[in-house]
């Protein structure tokens, strides 16, 4: 299988590159559109900020290409906040796949802290991300920007408001937890996503 992830100014690639390889997949870092296109998957992961990747986006032109791919696409973290339409963090207009916006964190209680990070609960899953699911999960968090429950909402997490963990629209999926730090659930939503 033909495995691409797309390589631009976030973090976070080699990890989701060492994941897959233990899944016994070794998958090409690349931004090479040309390349990208023939890939049988691709993933969008990401860590950083949204404006400055935003910017990096558009002056490579990746940001018209990810919009066009035809195969399944799945985002990661920043990745999945770039499929929305916008973002509060850098108030930047995104790649507007999955028609809604991203917001912050606000605290509401002394114990909130941003950002939610660590292990928490996915729930509602609804996608064949999560075929095999029959229960409540723990995936990992790192993130101080949510996108509400929406439409395309399918898996949701509680912290200080409930949020979409995960998000399906046609060949584009995304998760806001980290599937390749969730340890044997994340390996599985990984699985599902290359059998898709």
């Amino acid at each position: 299988m033909n495995v691409a992830i797309i390589k631009y100014n976030a973090g976070n690639i080699y990890s989701v590159e060492y994941a897959l390889r233990r899944l016994g997949v070794e998958a090409k870092i690349t931004k090479n559109m040309e390349e990208l296109r023939q890939a049988d998957k691709v993933i969008f992961p990401g860590v950083g900020e949204a404006a400055n990747t935003m910017n990096y986006l558009k002056n490579s032109g990746l940001d018209k290409f990810i919009k066009s791919l035809k195969q399944p696409v799945l985002g990661i973290c920043l990745g999945m906040q770039l499929l929305c339409s916008h973002s509060e963090e850098g108030d930047v207009d995104c790649l507007g796949i999955f028609k809604t916006d991203v917001k912050k964190f606000m605290p509401i209680q002394h114990e909130d802290k941003v950002p939610h990070m660590g292990w928490n609960t996915i729930t509602c899953t609804k996608s064949p991300l999560f075929k095999g699911f029959t229960k409540e999960e723990f995936v990992y968090f790192v993130h101080s920007y949510y996108v509400p429950i929406c439409a395309d909402t399918v898996a949701e997490t509680d912290y200080i408001l409930s949020f979409s963990a995960a998000l399906h629209k046609d060949n584009f999926y995304a998760t806001q937890f980290h599937p390749e730090k969730s340890g044997s659930v994340g390996e599985r939503i990984l699985k599902n996503f290359l059998s898709i």
